[in-house]
């Protein structure tokens, strides 16, 4: 068979194929270089949630850490919650709970073990981590804890109720109980507050147990002018919003979440909406706040 007979052209069909072939590959040109795609014009609503993502994102970055971490803790003050995460059977929280509500305390691990009746291999896990109050491993102060008979150290002395805002890391560490390291930390958090509201606040820093609570009340009260740090709840920045002691990573994040699918928060009561909010510290956490 003689193929050359299909490969022999006129002058018109050789100009044809030489435009089609131009034609091919000018398509393929356009193809690889020009964008056919339609541009979709962001809503206000879609600029606004792109815009609020990178402040999320820079929250997640410091919250990461917290998620799975455990720090030293009391267990005479474990509560549903805290028991489940820990791993603790609900039969064991509630022997906890009860053994509590006869204002007893348990001193040391294997007292937590005989109330609770929690495995070994549970209570080698979790008591690592428990952290009892300084005088429990003093005998002599030991007795009165276990008989909840908590006295001053000296009765003779009179007591001298001062501001709270106003005492100093010697004035704190007088009381039985307060070091160095908690008094910094009260004066600490008094200054991301400006001053304390309330006493109440006591509970909110770490390492003070109950006991040393309420010799404090009895040394200190809330007293003349306050000056409050306050936070600008619909302009302060996510960052910001995490600093602030009662606002953790995740609540800061449903606050912002809120404040941009609202239109801003207008009261404390649009707080009390949001979920994770400490509705029992409300009072507290409003006077602090800027609407």
């Amino acid at each position: 068979m003689n193929f050359k007979q299909y490969f022999i052209f006129n002058k018109e069909q050789k100009i044809g194929l030489a435009i089609l072939v131009g034609l091919i590959i000018t398509v393929q040109l356009l193809y690889f270089f020009v964008d056919f795609s339609t541009k979709k014009t962001a809503t206000k609503d879609e600029e606004l949630w792109l815009a609020m993502q990178t402040e999320i994102d820079s929250m997640k970055s410091i919250s990461n850490e917290d998620t799975n971490k455990m720090y030293p803790f009391n267990p005479n003050f474990i509560n549903d919650f805290k028991g489940y995460k820990l791993g603790m059977k609900v039969a064991e929280i509630d022997r906890l709970l009860a053994f509590r509500k006869t204002n007893k305390y348990v001193n040391s691990s294997q007292e937590f073990q005989k109330v609770t009746k929690i495995s070994d291999s549970l209570l080698a896990v979790i008591s690592p981590y428990f952290k009892f109050p300084d005088w429990i491993t003093n005998k002599k102060i030991n007795e009165s804890y276990g008989n909840s008979n908590y006295k001053d150290l000296d009765k003779k002395e009179k007591i001298v109720i001062l501001d709270i805002n106003n005492a100093t890391k010697d004035d704190l560490m007088k009381i039985y109980g307060i070091g160095e390291a908690i008094s910094d930390r009260i004066l600490k958090q008094k200054e991301v507050f400006g001053s304390f509201v309330s006493m109440d606040q006591m509970e909110d820093i770490w390492g003070l147990s109950p006991e040393v609570i309420i010799q404090l009340n009895s040394h200190f009260k809330v007293s003349g002018t306050l000056t409050t740090n306050k936070i600008d709840i619909n302009n302060v920045s996510s960052k910001e919003l995490t600093k602030f002691p009662y606002f953790k990573y995740a609540l800061a994040k449903e606050i912002i979440t809120f404040r941009s699918m609202n239109n801003g928060i207008k009261d404390i009561d649009d707080l009390t909406k949001i979920k994770g909010f400490p509705v029992e510290k409300v009072k507290i956490i409003a006077l602090y706040l800027k609407f």
